[in-house]
């Protein structure tokens, strides 16, 4: 629009509403959300004297941080502007030397405090992320000196948890252990099958046995996981890790098994932010340990450490190369970007070397900051072999390789198998139903073969009791059903489009349906496979719970459907059902998962997994994606995908833009 000669008041009320038109304009062509236009409004409304230019930056900042991104940085415009197809006139209004000034927008000081804004040096932020982000690093750095502890002590308990061997290698779980040992807060990363459940069982035993040494009372330690099938894979590796210790039986008893989740342990509260245990109300523990680290996000971060009290030692776990938290932040990402080359100080070098016998000299770096000396990174994967196919290809991915992944790909491998297109002969529902099992390499005994849905439906069949059956006959095959649907399972990168998780579930169905495997196709019926969207504290389900509905008589002798969930530990414990049922009646937020995304499937694996990528081109793809998706197989992967989907995966890499990293090395 052209200026013409008005008051100050009249023109930016013409130009805010000129603002707006684009904005509204860059929501229908799906630029930006109605949530970022209503944002920016929000800020004209609160302040029409404002330059049109923070309504701009206001719906700019609300749509990163709808895509994960706590902040908007300023010195990135160009790069994020080519990521998003943003229009060059955004551009042009932005190239100004200062930002405009109003009581809307405070500095890093936070001032005026009720500004939903905040500029902090060059990135820009809705208030609440900003606290997040300032009070998560102000809580870790507080947290990076030495606890005191004994060395002569911690020399001999690490002798007894990692006997002495004849190769000179680096052992990382030890390390890992020795510095963790010292610190009230830690960072044990690896890829898939480095150990680090095994490596943190021990850990805790070492600290128990520190303790007990010197006190009669143990450490009260908690274990969470951000979801609740991540807590439940680790309460099942944890009972094993701990069952194969060896410490005193005072000790094992003194290391907990039961695993929550995050939500559980804080304490959340239906339809609020807030928890029951924060800085006022405090957890009550010594540790706290948490797993699959990379899925938590930068808001229930700073809540887990807003309810720690000051004593307790934090350590996280987590695979640092996989797919960052749904919302926004990358919190591991961030702690752990200097951890490949290791980054430890001389002095630190010195003390490993004298309490574990480990020399990580080749490890130290002039520009060693404090953070790095509570990370330890696993790099021995003991689920692949070195002639794993699965291994290699995310050795591959992850390095970027895509020559080595192309030609991995290419070869016939008995662990992996490749269909170069996801619109082949055979349709995909197809594939999921047997497995994909004839275009593996080498064949397989039939009851060691890769499978497909097929299997959990067959249990679900040929295993189902009498109808005079007790409730425990009736338990013990409903986990047998669960713990079979966990043998396979189909990802998909997107939710929508031909390899999209929407389409696929219920063509699935309808195949399902059409060979007499189900019911029906819609609705709810036996067999089908459900997962949480929601929590639902009622119920004590949580976001990612995986359910199968079944047919069964209830108490009343009456046969009814019924979804079948894993029981939590504490069920276990308290009447020893190892399941739960809940009427489909009471679940309102849940999805059909023959197919789920691989957002949805971390904390998982699966001895198969089927993955499926999208042929036509798409932000989401991405090398972290592709590594994620990957390495939920135990045993065997199926990928189908063209080599161009593959590629554009491995040249594209998720970022998250964030000032936690700056923060937490200064």
């Amino acid at each position: 629009m052209r200026w013409t000669a008005c008051s100050p008041k009249e023109r930016a009320s013409m130009s805010h509403k000129a603002m707006l038109a684009m904005l509204d304009d860059a929501v229908t062509h799906h630029l930006l959300r109605p949530l970022d236009l209503a944002f920016a409004r929000f800020i004209g409304e609160r302040d029409p004297q404002a330059d049109p230019r923070l309504l701009l930056l206001a719906a700019l900042t609300s749509q990163l941080l709808g895509e994960g991104h706590p902040c908007l940085d300023l010195q990135a415009l160009e790069a994020l502007a080519a990521e998003h197809a943003w229009p060059r006139e955004w551009l042009d209004l932005l190239a100004t030397t200062a930002l405009p000034v109003s009581p809307l927008l405070a500095s890093a000081d936070g001032l005026p405090a009720n500004a939903p804004l905040v500029l902090d040096r060059h990135r820009l932020y809705l208030r609440r992320y900003w606290r997040y982000e300032c009070g998560v690093a102000q809580q870790m750095l507080a947290r990076l000196g030495a606890v005191d502890i004994d060395d002569h002590r911690l020399r001999a308990e690490l002798r007894q948890l990692f006997p002495p061997t004849d190769h000179a290698h680096v052992d990382w779980p030890r390390v890992a252990c020795a510095l963790a040992a010292r610190a009230a807060f830690s960072v044990i990363t690896g890829g898939p099958g480095t150990g680090k459940t095994t490596t943190v069982v021990r850990l805790l035993g070492l600290l128990q046995t520190l303790q007990l040494q010197r006190a009669a009372a143990p450490l009260r330690i908690r274990l969470a996981a951000p979801t609740g099938k991540a807590a439940a894979r680790l309460n099942t590796s944890i009972a094993r890790q701990i069952a194969q210790l060896e410490v005193p039986d005072t000790v094992r008893a003194a290391i907990p098994m039961q695993v929550e989740t995050l939500h559980r342990l804080l304490g959340a509260r239906a339809d609020s932010r807030r928890y029951a245990h924060d800085r006022r109300h405090p957890l009550h523990l010594d540790v706290l340990v948490i797993d699959e680290a990379s899925m938590i996000d930068l808001e229930m971060m700073a809540a887990a450490l807003d309810a720690l009290p000051p004593h307790a030692r934090l350590i996280l776990l987590g695979d640092k190369d996989q797919l960052s938290s749904v919302e926004a932040g990358s919190v591991l990402g961030d702690l752990c970007r200097r951890a490949e080359q290791g980054h430890y100080r001389a002095d630190i070098a010195t003390w490993l070397r004298e309490i574990s016998s480990d020399d990580v000299s080749a490890y130290v770096r002039e520009d060693a900051q404090a953070l790095d000396q509570h990370i330890a990174m696993l790099r021995h994967s003991h689920r692949f072999a070195a002639d794993s196919g699965i291994g290699q290809l995310a050795a591959a991915v992850n390095a970027g390789d895509a020559p080595q992944a192309h030609a991995l790909l290419a070869a016939p491998c008995s662990d992996m198998a490749w269909l170069a297109s996801a619109a082949a002969d055979t349709p995909l529902a197809a594939m999921a139903l047997d497995g994909d099992a004839d275009r593996f390499a080498s064949g397989h005994a039939s009851d060691d073969a890769p499978q497909g849905l097929r299997f959990y439906l067959q249990c679900l069949q040929n295993q189902r009791p009498a109808n005079s059956a007790d409730i425990a006959a009736y338990q013990q095959w409903a986990h047998a059903v669960l713990e079979a649907f966990n043998h396979f399972q189909l990802l998909c990168a997107v939710r929508q489009g031909p390899a999209g998780t929407e389409r696929l579930n219920r063509e699935i169905a309808a195949r399902l349906h059409a060979t007499g495997w189900i019911e029906a196709d819609r609705g709810w019926y036996e067999g089908r496979p459900v997962m949480m969207t929601r929590n639902d504290y009622s119920l004590g389900l949580m976001n990612g719970d995986v359910g199968i509905a079944l047919r069964m008589p209830g108490s009343d002798g009456v046969v009814r459907l019924y979804v079948a969930f894993p029981a939590t530990r504490d069920a276990q414990e308290q009447n020893g059902a190892q399941v739960r049922f809940v009427l489909p009646s009471r679940l309102g937020d849940v999805e059909t998962v023959y197919a789920m995304t691989v957002h949805k499937s971390q904390g998982s694996e699966f001895e198969h997994t089927m993955l499926v990528l999208p042929d036509e081109d798409s932000p989401i793809l991405t090398r972290e994606l592709l590594y994620t998706g990957i390495t939920r197989a135990r045993r065997w992967l199926s990928l189908v995908g063209t080599a161009a989907s593959i590629e554009q995966a491995l040249s594209q890499r998720t970022r998250r833009y964030s000032g936690l990293a700056e923060r937490l090395s200064s």
